[in-house]
């Protein structure tokens, strides 16, 4: 027990914590690797999708797609406020967790200032993610409204059409980039959920999740499957 809330471990796990979701973000959506991830090879699928939807008669396939797309959004963002109302709630009654927690082996000691701390954290990290999954669904409204004003003629090379599903296309990008946002920002409350044991902990759990992630992105089979050439 100190008079510091933090640490010189509390402060470089945080540390630790930002420099790997700042880089990571860089990386993934700016770095030059950005290309070579799945996020990228989707877009392409998604640029392909609309182009196709542009040339077809029949749309409804389309639209129930996109429902079930943003219903996943929509459960997230539900999921993240449910959080956000429990962690409130341990801000005001976390006295009995926080002594039980405390007795597990290798849990670190903290004084009442450090563990409102690392609640609240947590609540940041969940309002993060409520607001990408919040707006990701707001964006799939946008995108039907395109969908839907997409030019209905059958021609192979009619003016603005495939233009218009590009822009289509990217807007669904957006969305989708919100929503990884989202489950990334999920992700990352798991591992800060190791800072109530340790600082350590906290360290490793960060690294551990950004292992995942990079392997999910860069080196996983899905990414095999979906890609395509350039």
């Amino acid at each position: 027990m100190t008079d510091l809330p933090l640490s010189t471990l509390d402060v470089a796990a945080v540390a630790w914590f930002l420099v790997s979701v700042g880089g990571y973000r860089l990386i993934t959506e700016r770095g030059p690797l950005a290309r070579r991830s799945i996020v990228a090879a989707v877009q392409r699928q998604r640029v392909a999708w609309m182009v196709n939807m542009g040339g077809r008669e029949n749309r409804m396939l389309d639209a129930v797609l996109l429902g079930t797309l943003s219903q996943g959004n929509a459960f997230f963002a539900s999921t993240s406020a449910i959080a956000i109302g429990g962690l409130s709630a341990l801000l005001a009654s976390g006295d009995k967790l926080q002594g039980l927690m405390e007795q597990l082996p290798l849990a670190v000691q903290s004084n009442p200032v450090l563990w409102q701390l690392k609640v609240l954290f947590l609540v940041g990290i969940c309002i993060y993610a409520f607001f990408k999954f919040a707006w990701a669904f707001r964006l799939s409204h946008y995108v039907a409204i395109m969908i839907g004003a997409t030019p209905a003629s059958l021609e192979p090379d009619h003016p603005g059409r495939d233009s218009h599903a590009v822009r289509t296309a990217r807007l669904i990008g957006i969305a989708g980039e919100h929503s990884n946002g989202g489950i990334r920002a999920l992700y990352y409350a798991i591992a800060a959920m190791a800072w109530f044991f340790h600082p350590l902990a906290f360290i490793g759990a960060v690294t551990w999740v950004l292992a995942i992630m990079i392997r999910r992105d860069f080196f996983s089979r899905s990414l095999r499957i979906v890609a395509t050439p350039e």
